[in-house]
């Protein structure tokens, strides 16, 4: 991916979206950094670096954001059904640039880069875990289809944020992280 997308803030130097280098070893160091301080309770600090070496392999695709030289943020997409599908795995920003449009530039280039692909679809899972919707800690046996139609954000779930940008909630799988604790599943069509 040639081309850098441009974000500005104020007080901010120049943020860009570039492909993410896998040979660039503070990039990688600092991306395992940021999978463990975005998902904590799913990736281990010592198991971080394997994982990076999954999420950048050959057949993936991967996008950071960096600003003065450092990253600040990381998308991916694994391919699933041939080409066609892709999942959206994993959306990563460092705490001090979370909503400030840094999400929506990684996740705009990599539509795009998807697309370049053969990409149709990106969908992904985003788990509720700790009670954040009104999904969790409910019967998703029971009235599933309402249920879902009526989901609220309560604690800031990102669910909201892939709405935003254009990913409609599909499905879920409940008790998918244990009792009452759903996994929800979004996805957009990228091409047309």
């Amino acid at each position: 991916m040639e081309s850098r997308y441009n974000y500005r803030e104020k007080e901010d130097p120049i943020m860009k979206i570039v492909m993410f280098d896998k040979t660039n070893e503070q990039y990688m160091k600092e991306a395992a950094a940021l999978l463990f301080e975005c998902f904590p309770h799913s990736y281990p600090m010592d198991e971080t670096k394997e994982e990076m070496k999954k999420l950048t392999g050959p057949d993936r695709i991967a996008i950071c954001a960096e600003d003065n030289g450092h990253l600040i943020g990381y998308i991916g997409a694994i391919p699933q059904y041939g080409i066609t599908g892709w999942e959206l795995h994993p959306l990563m920003i460092t705490e001090k640039y979370r909503s400030r449009g840094v999400g929506t530039k990684l996740v705009q280039a990599l539509e795009k880069e998807c697309v370049k692909r053969g990409g149709i679809t990106i969908y992904l899972g985003t788990d509720d875990e700790f009670g954040k919707t009104t999904l969790s800690a409910t019967d998703l046996y029971e009235n599933t289809y309402e249920k879902i139609e009526n989901i609220h954000n309560i604690k800031r779930h990102p669910y909201e944020f892939y709405q935003k940008n254009g990913y409609k909630i599909v499905g879920i799988i409940p008790d998918a992280n244990g009792i009452g604790k759903p996994d929800i599943y979004m996805a957009k069509r990228i091409a047309d």
